[in-house]
């Protein structure tokens, strides 16, 4: 039976919040202690940008949707990172992790070429290579980040603002898939054609360049934070266990490409890491930022202030 995207479409809506429903002021924010803070600020930091790149990965979906349905369900999830990233910028500023500007900390030059690679590139990409890289951030990094956060954080604000999220990214999950499944239900020829079309050397390469060492940066990170590896597994797996209950989603070439991706990452004695991805990490911290020119005008959009939707 053909799932029914417009019943998630009217979900999604039926679910909004905003930062406005928050008690930013409640109790809770001194339990973030000196040595607390001093270690979550940059993981907090890269989790807001790594919500950005979800979303402008989502803003690229929505123009090449396969339907006006999904087409206006990507633009609500485009909506939804950018408002998760102000959410966690919000709590950044109740720990007292930004500066006394209230400024955004920079990303780190992984997500850096990541947001440029996608505003250059992500309006280009195949439907099918976008459509599955997606879904393989959100459960690896924002599954992985999210549990640790709040594995390590008693704020009940901090709970209550990862509630709202958690449900969102939930709702992107299921609809990520189910459009796997429509696009893998499509002519044969068409998914040869996108699969060619995703051999593109710009493409492979910025794979390679920005996709390798972001996904193995952050996965070092948070391990050598604390979280268990099997956490960081489930996380991972999850991408390969929900594709693989899809019959169609196994008809496209990047999905298996990406689960074999994904099932190198977490096993840090694999040759991947020694061979391609430790590398790809090392030369990537040499690049000067300036190279990468001016944030994206679409960056400015990161605000604490507690606005409605």
């Amino acid at each position: 039976m053909a799932y029914d995207f417009a019943a998630m479409l009217q979900t999604i809506k039926d679910k909004q919040w905003s930062l406005a429903d928050i008690d930013w002021d409640a109790p809770g924010a001194e339990t973030m202690t000196d040595e607390l803070r001093a270690k979550m600020r940059p993981f907090m930091a890269d989790l807001v940008w790594i919500e950005h790149v979800g979303a402008r990965g989502f803003a690229s979906l929505a123009k090449k949707a396969p339907t006006p349905v999904i087409q206006e369900i990507y633009r609500y999830f485009h909506a939804e990172e950018q408002k998760h990233a102000n959410a966690e910028l919000a709590l950044m500023k109740r720990w007292g992790m930004l500066d006394e500007h209230g400024s955004m900390p920079e990303p780190n030059i992984n997500v850096k070429l990541a947001i440029k690679v996608l505003d250059d590139y992500g309006d280009s990409l195949p439907l099918t290579a976008l459509a599955t890289l997606i879904p393989l951030l959100e459960c690896a990094l924002d599954g992985a980040l999210v549990k640790f956060l709040l594995d390590e954080v008693s704020d009940p604000v901090c709970h209550q603002v990862f509630r709202h999220i958690n449900s969102d990214e939930a709702r992107h999950i299921t609809a990520d898939f189910e459009v796997l499944e429509l696009i893998g239900a499509g002519s044969t020829t068409k998914l040869i054609t996108e699969s060619v079309g995703s051999l593109k050397p710009q493409i492979v390469l910025g794979l390679i360049v920005v996709f390798v060492p972001l996904i193995n940066k952050m996965r070092d990170n948070i391990v050598a934070m604390g979280l268990p590896e099997k956490k960081l597994y489930n996380a991972v797996k999850r991408f390969s266990t929900i594709g693989g209950r899809g019959e169609f989603t196994q008809r496209i070439p990047a999905y298996h490409v990406l689960k074999a991706q994904a099932a190198m990452i977490v096993d840090r004695s694999h040759v991947y890491h020694r061979l391609l991805a430790d590398p790809m990490v090392k030369v990537t911290r040499l690049i000067p930022a300036r190279l990468l020119g001016k944030p994206q005008s679409w960056t400015e959009e990161i605000t604490h202030e507690p606005v409605a939707s």
